[in-house]
């Protein structure tokens, strides 16, 4: 069973409100938009960190977010060295989140079955028994 790593926790708690901040109030690229930050990962060496974002309710183009956040990585991390007092930033690999989408094609998918098996059992009259 892997240990835990609380220190990477609380980095990535943190780091996940800091960088959701700053790009909403530092950055000026309009190719970003409305991003939300849904999950990070940092290593247990706190070297490297992986940032999953998703466009706000879906509007937006996200490979052009995408670029412009992996443009902006290294003024993010500078933020985030010097505002987290980290003597070693991580590095910041940003990604898209496409899990909400996919939650939603399955619930879709779900609902879809669940209606098809409903109109196939049709329950008999309790009159005509």
């Amino acid at each position: 069973m892997p240990r835990e790593y609380p220190r990477a926790r609380r980095v990535e708690e943190q780091l996940k409100r800091l960088l959701s901040e700053l790009v909403r109030r530092e950055i000026k690229d309009p190719r970003i938009g409305l991003i939300t930050i849904t999950s990070t990962e940092v290593t247990r060496d706190l070297t490297h960190a992986k940032i999953y974002f998703t466009p706000f309710a879906g509007v937006g183009d996200a490979k052009a977010a995408l670029e412009a956040l992996r443009h902006a990585a290294g003024f993010l991390r500078i933020q985030v060295r010097n505002q987290m007092r980290l003597r070693v930033a991580p590095e910041l690999d940003f990604h898209i989140d496409d899990s909400i989408e996919r939650g939603a094609r399955l619930t879709t998918l779900i609902h879809d079955a669940v209606e098809s098996d409903r109109s196939r059992h049709v329950e008999p009259d309790a009159d005509t028994e």
